[in-house]
């Protein structure tokens, strides 16, 4: 299986894995929490089968990826994604960041710079501001994520279960409902990440402001989001990352949950695809 090594822990090597298909222009897709590369698995076909290169990698602590015991903060998580960048060779990327993915673009995009990256994609992501406070009276009450990590700390896979179904918007009907199957494969991916991943991602990316960072994003942006986001609401994310970025692309997906590309798989691709195309 292929690895990039992106730094070492107690003199052992921190290692992402990779999977990496097709040829043309690279994109780089950034999953979301607590999940893997695995979550790509319908939209890699669709770019892969349109012409391009797909990287889908796992953030250090989730999926085949080294679970470390530290470096979930999003300075780390961006320089991870430098590694891979530059290890791979990569030249005019596209990144493509999925919910708490969508941090590490734009955290990439203030420290490096955007040289090296042709366009970026915000699927369903937290930019700009995540926690409600007194500067940020629209985010989300502390409350909510504390419920989620006493849930993450208390029991963990019942955690999941819920989170899950919130993901999808299990409980709707309609064409948005997935197959019992999809949620415990879903939930079976996000049990493999370390517990302390779990944990200290999910503090991240509830407090990381990146209201300084989105400026940097000086290239080509698709936002991309449901208007039924129960994980992510767009009125906290996607609409204020697309007011804050003026020549920014929307598109809100009428009825769309968390999870896009479980629920919305058709339309995101193609989204995605003719983006890619410019």
């Amino acid at each position: 299986m292929p690895y990039v090594q992106v730094g070492t822990e107690r003199s052992q090597p921190i290692e992402l894995f990779y999977e990496d298909q097709g040829e043309g222009a690279p994109i780089v897709l950034i999953h979301g929490w607590p999940s893997s590369h695995t979550m790509w698995e319908y939209q890699v076909d669709a770019l892969v089968e349109t012409g391009h290169r797909v990287i889908a990698y796992d953030r250090r602590g989730f999926g085949n990826s080294t679970h470390t015991a530290s470096g979930y903060d999003y300075d780390t998580l961006a320089t991870d994604l430098n590694e891979l960048i530059t290890k791979l060779n990569l030249k005019r990327v596209t990144l493509a960041g999925f919910s708490m993915g969508g941090g590490e673009v734009a955290r990439y995009c203030a420290k490096f710079g955007t040289g090296n990256i042709e366009r970026v994609m915000l699927i369903a992501a937290i930019p700009p501001f995540m926690l409600k406070t007194s500067d940020n009276p629209e985010g989300v009450d502390q409350t909510v994520f504390d419920g989620m990590m006493q849930g993450v700390k208390s029991d963990r896979p019942a955690f999941l279960d819920q989170f899950g179904k919130m993901f999808v918007n299990y409980e709707t009907t309609g064409k948005n409902r997935v197959s019992e199957d999809a949620l415990q494969y879903s939930k079976m991916i996000g049990s493999l990440a370390s517990a302390t991943a779990t944990k200290q991602c999910a503090i991240a990316f509830a407090t990381t402001d990146f209201r300084k960072d989105l400026p940097a994003i000086n290239v080509p942006t698709l936002i991309i989001h449901g208007d039924s986001d129960q994980i992510v609401p767009f009125e906290v994310s996607g609409k204020r990352s697309h007011e804050m970025m003026p020549n920014s692309q929307l598109e809100l997906i009428k009825g769309g949950s968390h999870g896009l590309m479980f629920t919305d798989t058709a339309i995101l691709n193609e989204l995605m695809a003719k983006f890619m195309t410019g």
